[in-house]
């Protein structure tokens, strides 16, 4: 999965078609994520004593990973992700459309 926690994403399918958020957690084992406000679910409480009062919450449920795309904020659209490697071997992901880093960090050893 090329995907990681805090990346922008789009839904590609669905009916959240459309909506951007963050990626707040990765379930790999079921291949899907959780994003900020896409997929809201109410949920029922049964009181405790935790949560004395009990009542409906919304949340966020889980989405298949096939069914959204990372969303480059720069471009303001869906981009595939590809992987390159660094002169020291370390491996970095890429947008495969303009070629640039996503997330490749320069840190200098002493």
């Amino acid at each position: 999965m090329k995907l990681r926690v805090g990346d922008t994403v789009q839904v590609i399918a669905g009916s959240d078609k459309g909506k951007t958020g963050e990626i707040i957690q990765i379930l790999r084992k079921e291949d899907r994520v959780i994003v900020e406000g896409v997929n809201m679910v109410t949920k029922h409480i049964k009181p405790s004593q935790a949560d004395p009062e009990g009542g409906i919450v919304t949340r966020e449920a889980p989405i298949h990973v096939s069914n959204v795309a990372y969303y480059d904020s720069k471009a303001k659209e869906t981009v595939k992700i590809g992987y390159a490697f660094d002169e020291e071997g370390k491996k970095y992901r890429i947008n495969k459309k303009t070629g640039k880093a996503l997330d490749k960090t320069t840190k200098k050893k002493k």
